[in-house]
């Protein structure tokens, strides 16, 4: 199991809750506040976990004596900072709620922290069972269902001349071959210790640069610039195991600048496509290392595909994690993702192989909007709906659900990761269900444009059905559960971008890919992602895009490129005083050099607006696709999962129906069509930030 230092402070603290400090006690002619406690190590709204905490005291005079408490008991150890400022690590924390007292001068304040066990949850309420381990794909010791802890490994690399990580079995060694690093305009050795371990039943990595000393959270580690990046995988399925990979920890680009780089198996969707368990494992490791290696200026997200999901969705559901995101390839969110390309795609992807094989290419291209009709083809590889067909290879045969032998068996669907927020239907069994296309109104757009006939319009509306619970197509369109759809916009797991994300800075990486077969990662998701932005917030000025290509040498210049520019945005924000807004700070902020470009060679950044559909000098190397949805009438901005309905109207298409073909299309759309005007239903639930699953 995961060991925090313990030889900093040796008393008992908590996880602090966001409640304000009580003045219990003032003695006479005592002035000023009294010594304010606020907790280092994670977002200060209470939660703690595996029995550490770090804390901060400040009281009015930086060298007013204080004696902290916790428990009723003594602690010690806390030292002195460069700004006056007391920090120290207490440890030993009982399970539950605790008591943190600080006294400086006659004047006392008290707060309540709740501390959780390092196996979680904090938040993100029942943990899935069953769960298997794979502590051993990281070199760990073989560990026990269901808490897969394991001892916390320490180990180190260095850089070698050539450009290679390659072990070091004693980090006071300096081979012939060992490159440096820069840090802050100095040059150190390039070793790096990356500490292996579990948190929340996941396997975490740590890497920072050595300098030579055991880390303390009360030292600054030499080697280190202050800062955190903290890495997402992609994919996204069910669950019910611990993983095999994470985010990756061992990255040239962050470690020669002195970052230190965190991630952990719970952090890659594929093992688990669960927003709230992505986050609560962030903040649990993240604490860890801040509990390691002491505060962090700021913490940048990176990570693509499923990873710019978390990104995304954290960034705006759990402000506090994560203070600028760079998310790569991303998608808003995983019902958008769903919905557009895992459903839509499939759906016309059977229909085109099917009924519509008539259909030329050029027509299946407008009708799916893709510059590249391959790009849908390759959602075939999205099957998050069918029971057992992602499950990990770590998770049994003989646990596997199925119908007739093991109906209570395991399921490793996407939406098996939202049991706790939607819950599941009774008469099926399965999670409650937000995929819909009822209405939806397929190839509108070629239709309008003339690009498909009538005829073809109606039997493609006709035809294209949906899917059961299970996954598998049907006749019928498909339906979403009404208690799933006020869940998704209630617990802003459909993004809504109006929380966290109004204040955080974006630059939106986007790895051109739209002339590639089977590839999904469009770069019109960059501009649903600014148009929601700017829907929910009245701007998108705290967004940037940068687009590249996807060859090696424009990739890594871009890389570097976008993680420089977000630490310089951050460390701007940190140095604004004014009393404006956070939003404000957040866009006053970008730096002046900071704005939408793209790489038209690995050296050639052009700096231009970009837009959708795309214009300007970026256009020609980079035109942009749209999706199934956009081309149904949706609005950019994507944020429907179920939209309103509104009877079949004649007058609302551009060409004409014969009397027979008004008849079909009206049996094709019994209850109407989409009506995109108005709120989908449950879409009027108000989202809200750190939802606790526990309390449910």
């Amino acid at each position: 199991m995961h060991k925090k230092h313990r030889r900093i402070v040796t008393l008992v603290c908590a996880a602090m809750m966001a409640t304000a400090m009580v003045p219990e006690r003032m003695a006479a002619g005592a002035d000023g506040p009294p010594p304010r406690i606020t907790l280092a190590s994670t977002p200060d709204r209470g939660q703690v976990s595996g029995g550490d905490a770090l804390l901060r005291i400040t009281t009015a005079g930086h060298r007013d004596p204080v004696r902290v408490t916790v428990n009723g008991h003594t602690a010690s150890g806390f030292q002195r900072q460069p700004d006056g400022t007391l920090l120290g690590l207490v440890t030993h924390l009982q399970n539950g709620r605790n008591s943190i007292t600080a006294e400086s001068r006659g004047l006392t304040s008290t707060r309540t922290v709740t501390n959780h066990r390092s196996t979680g949850p904090v938040f993100s309420g029942r943990q899935a069972m069953p769960f298997y381990c794979e502590t051993t794909a990281f070199g760990l010791a073989p560990a026990q269902q269901p808490h897969c802890s394991a001892p916390t490994e320490v180990s180190y690399k260095y850089r070698s001349k050539l450009g290679a990580f390659l072990p070091l079995a004693d980090p006071d060694q300096r081979p012939v071959d060992l490159a440096t690093a820069t840090v802050s305009g100095r040059k150190v050795p390039y070793i790096v210790r990356i500490e292996t371990g579990t948190i929340n039943r996941a396997v975490y990595e740590t890497a920072a640069l050595h300098d030579g000393d055991d880390p303390t959270p009360l030292r600054r580690n030499r080697s280190w610039n202050g800062r955190l990046i903290y890495t997402f995988g992609g994919g996204c399925s069910g669950g019910h195991h611990q993983g095999a990979q994470t985010g990756g920890v061992l990255n040239d680009t962050f470690l020669s600048k002195g970052y230190a780089v965190a991630s952990s198996t719970l952090n890659v969707l594929e093992t688990n496509c669960s927003i709230p368990l992505s986050a609560e494992t962030a903040m649990m490791v993240k604490e860890h290392v801040v509990e390691t290696y002491g505060p962090v200026k700021h913490t940048i997200g990176w990570g693509g595909s499923g990873g710019g999901i978390q990104q995304f969705t954290m960034a705006d559901s759990y402000p506090g994690i994560l203070d600028g995101i760079i998310p790569i390839v991303g998608f808003p969110d995983a019902f958008t993702l769903e919905k557009s390309v895992a459903g839509d795609c499939k759906l016309l992807t059977r229909f085109f192989n099917g009924p519509g094989s008539s259909f030329t290419p050029e027509q299946r291209d407008a009708v799916t909007g893709l510059l590249e009709y391959g790009s849908c083809i390759g959602a075939e590889n999205i099957d998050i709906r069918t029971a057992t067909k992602r499950c990990d290879k770590s998770i049994p045969l003989t646990a596997l659900w199925n119908a007739e032998a093991n109906p209570g068996g395991v399921k490793c669907t996407m939406m098996e990761a939202y049991a706790n927020q939607f819950g599941r239907d009774p008469k099926t069994g399965f999670v409650r269900s937000t995929l819909d296309n009822t209405g939806v109104q397929y190839g509108l757009k070629a239709l309008n444009n003339k690009r498909i006939s009538p005829a073809q319009f109606i039997a493609l509306n006709s035809a294209v059905g949906g899917f059961d619970h299970q996954g598998a197509p049907v006749a019928e369109r498909s339906q979403a559960d009404p208690k799933a759809l006020k869940a998704a916009y209630r617990d802003d797991l459909l993004n809504s971008m109006r929380l966290g994300l109004r204040s955080t800075p974006i630059i939106d990486h986007r790895l051109y890919s739209d002339r590639v077969p089977f590839d999904v990662h469009t770069a019109h998701w960059s501009y649903v992602t600014r148009a929601r932005l700017r829907a929910a917030n009245g701007t998108s000025a705290n967004h940037v895009i940068i687009e590249s290509k996807l060859t090696l040498g424009e990739r890594q210049t871009a890389d570097a490129y976008v993680v420089e520019s977000m630490d310089r945005w951050l460390t701007n924000i940190a140095a604004d005083r004014s009393s404006r807004s956070k939003q404000a700070k957040v866009i006053e902020n970008k730096p002046t050099d900071l704005s939408d470009g793209c790489y038209l060679t690995p050296t050639d950044l052009v700096r231009a607006p970009l837009t959708y559909p795309a214009t300007g000098p970026c256009a020609d190397e980079y035109p942009i696709s749209a999706d199934p949805r956009l081309q149904a009438g949706e609005p950019l901005a994507e944020s429907t999962l179920k939209c309103a309905l509104r009877p079949v109207n004649f007058d609302d298409y551009r060409v004409s129906f014969t009397r027979t073909e008004k008849a079909q299309l009206l049996r094709a759309f019994p209850n109407g069509v989409c009506d995109y005007t108005r709120p989908g239903p449950g879409q009027d639930e108000r989202p809200s930030t750190w939802i606790d699953y526990s309390r449910r």
